[in-house]
């Protein structure tokens, strides 16, 4: 019953292995390994973008950190939800990687921005003032940070307004694979069709040991990348584990599959959680991640049994009411979904 992150679920055996694989013997390192190129065939395939530059990258962190940095100067600003995880997460490692760029957030419901609240805080600044930021890039989260799922039309909006003031786009896909299959699209409706400009694929939420994929549709941005990746002392010596991960992720839709699953997991667990007296969703769930409360007796039973989640501030209820945030993953059975509803209803 841990539901705590999907970070804590186990390897995916399919990655294991890959991993085991890629250890026998030698190869080139840094990147260059005949493993990345397959890597980046079989990504551009997947997003219809035979021109794409594909980077890995050991931590999301990194993934966010430096997409943002490349279309970000330090002069200028990042547009962001007030929730997001570059904004409350990264231990301003954005700024830090652009070189002291300022987060800009905003409100919005579902950790979700809207068109209108864009041109509104932009409308706060003034492009041309030497005494202000400048703008400088947009950054999406889908899955957002309460679990809500953009639509590819809702980014489409999005990027078009940020267009307007001159600024790219940037989406942390640390759970794109979740959003992708909740929104039952493409990921290249998800991403550079609906007017993104460079995304993180990732992976170590969804079944890998530590890999994510930065996918920039301009390939004119990548060797900026290459040289700021190597200086901030993320481009692995031993790529090839990185790559093999991502080869096991990619191959049979793996990706996919186990994003469905925890999804669907999601889904489960919502549903026997409603026949608890005094439940409810704190933000809407699209896809494996919730925010839920109910009475105090059901966390105590379930903690008591071993169940792991982190604890929420109630939103609009009474002290006896606690929150939740409940992440299913790959490796979540419907028998812990049901043990865990059990004990939560009592």
């Amino acid at each position: 019953m841990i539901f705590g992150s999907d970070n804590m679920a186990p390897v995916h055996p399919a990655a294991m292995a890959a991993l085991a694989q890629a250890n026998c013997g030698y190869t080139p390192s840094y990147g260059t390994e005949d493993a990345m190129k397959q890597v980046t065939a079989q990504i551009r395939d997947l997003f219809a973008a035979p021109e794409a530059a594909v980077y890995l990258v050991a931590t999301g962190t990194a993934a966010n950190a430096l997409a943002l940095s490349i279309y970000t100067q330090p002069y200028q600003s990042v547009f962001c939800h007030e929730l997001s995880h570059v904004h409350m997460d990264e231990c301003g490692a954005p700024e830090f990687y652009s070189g002291g760029a300022k987060l800009l957030t905003l409100a919005g419901d579902n950790a979700q921005i809207t068109p209108e609240a864009l041109h509104a805080k932009a409308g706060e600044y003034h492009r041309g003032d030497v005494h202000q930021v400048q703008f400088g890039c947009l950054s999406l989260t889908n899955v957002t940070e309460t679990g809500a799922v953009y639509t590819p039309a809702e980014i489409a909006a999005l990027t078009a307004a940020a267009r307007t003031y001159g600024m790219a786009t940037y989406l942390d896909g640390a759970r794109l694979a979740n959003a992708i299959v909740a929104a039952g699209c493409t990921p290249a409706e998800m991403t550079w069709k609906a007017g993104v400009d460079v995304v993180s694929f990732g992976g170590t939420k969804n079944g890998l040991m530590g890999v994510e994929a930065v996918i920039l549709f301009d390939p004119q941005k990548a060797w900026e990348f290459e040289l700021r990746r190597k200086r901030a002392g993320h481009l692995f010596s031993k790529h090839r584990f990185l790559a093999a991960q991502m080869q096991a992720y990619l191959q049979d839709d793996l990706w996919c599959h186990l994003a469905r699953h925890a999804n669907a997991a999601g889904a489960e667990l919502e549903q026997a959680l409603t026949t608890v007296d005094g439940f409810s969703l704190q933000y809407r769930r699209d896809a494996n991640l919730m925010f839920a409360q109910w009475p105090r007796a059901g966390h105590d039973r379930a903690k008591t049994a071993g169940a792991y989640y982190y604890d929420m501030p109630g939103t609009g209820a009474p002290d006896d009411i606690l929150g939740a945030r409940l992440v299913c993953n790959w490796n979540t059975t419907s028998e812990e979904i049901a043990q865990f509803a059990a004990l939560v209803k009592g």
